[in-house]
């Protein structure tokens, strides 16, 4: 009997996920001296490919002030790994422990919070629509039986079902087509992140020919990084980073707006309106007014 018991339970241990028996992403960082962590090709200005082929952005940013953060923590240096993935692959990266953490522009849902943890939000954006200019996309009823271009599985998508179920989605494989799609009028509008679809007005050759709607986006989100599930010690470390950031910033400490003007600034990537600079300062202080100060020596 107690054979068998034993032979029973070493082929439950070999059937058992791996995962169960996987180390920390601490114990991981620790051990290896690389943080990898994914983020996008095509996110300006949070995360994108610059003319030399690098991964730079406000959230590769973010990612640095993280891995700074993670050297305190563990007495010791620490590379910072970057991987490009589209938004289909950003959770199954992190499900699979291929990334230890995904920051780009990501938002955060009921639906993929069962899957990964998200950390305190450190920006703000919304969903609208870039359209030609003429077109009378003012209201959701307006939307019925049009095309509209989204990215599968992201909030965007989420956002334009939810205002008009009977739009016809098409969609997307890279914002990239998205905005080639529209302009070659193979769909009506594109549905993005304001910010992001902001970047892109900004850097057209035509930006008169398109316009950004509705005035009011249909989605207000917070841009967060993504963990995987069970590293609560990590996960400290990344919002100790990320709170200490922005009270820099709203603190008007110069090293931490440096870091935020170098992609919203007057002169940054994207220049961001009085409205979408607010939008951003209040998620800030709102996440800050909700936890103890940091000391001013650690900042």
């Amino acid at each position: 009997m107690y054979k068998n018991l034993a032979i029973a339970i070493f082929s439950l241990t070999l059937t058992l996920p791996s995962a169960a028996f996987a180390e920390t992403v601490m114990q991981k960082v620790a051990r290896t001296g690389v943080l990898t962590a994914g983020t996008s090709r095509d996110a300006m200005p949070f995360a994108y490919t610059n003319e030399q082929g690098q991964l730079i952005g406000y959230s590769v940013d973010m990612l640095s002030v993280i891995k700074q953060q993670l050297e305190k923590d563990l007495g010791k240096k620490i590379q910072l790994k970057l991987v490009a993935l589209s938004p289909a692959q950003r959770i199954p990266n992190i499900v699979n422990r291929q990334v230890d953490i995904v920051c780009d522009a990501s938002s955060f849902t009921w639906e993929r919070d069962k899957k990964v943890d998200f950390s305190v939000s450190y920006g703000a954006t919304g969903t609208q629509l870039l359209v030609k200019v003429g077109s009378n996309f003012d209201s959701p009823e307006s939307l019925i039986g049009k095309r509209i271009g989204v990215l599968p599985q992201t909030t965007n998508e989420l956002a334009v079902k939810r205002v008009q179920p009977k739009a016809k989605l098409v969609y997307l494989k890279s914002r990239a087509e998205g905005f080639k799609a529209l302009q070659e009028g193979k769909i009506d509008a594109f549905s993005s992140d304001s910010i992001l679809l902001e970047g892109w007005l900004q850097r057209a050759k035509n930006p008169g020919d398109f316009a950004i709607v509705p005035a009011r986006p249909y989605s207000r989100e917070g841009i967060a990084c993504m963990v995987p599930e069970n590293n609560s010690k990590f996960l400290d470390s990344v919002n100790y980073s990320l709170v200490k950031f922005m009270q820099g910033f709203i603190n008007n400490d110069k090293r931490y707006v440096t870091i935020f003007d170098r992609w919203f600034g007057a002169k940054g990537a994207v220049f961001l309106n009085q409205d979408l600079r607010d939008l951003m300062k209040e998620t800030m202080q709102l996440i800050i007014e909700f936890r103890e100060e940091i000391p001013q020596r650690e900042l």
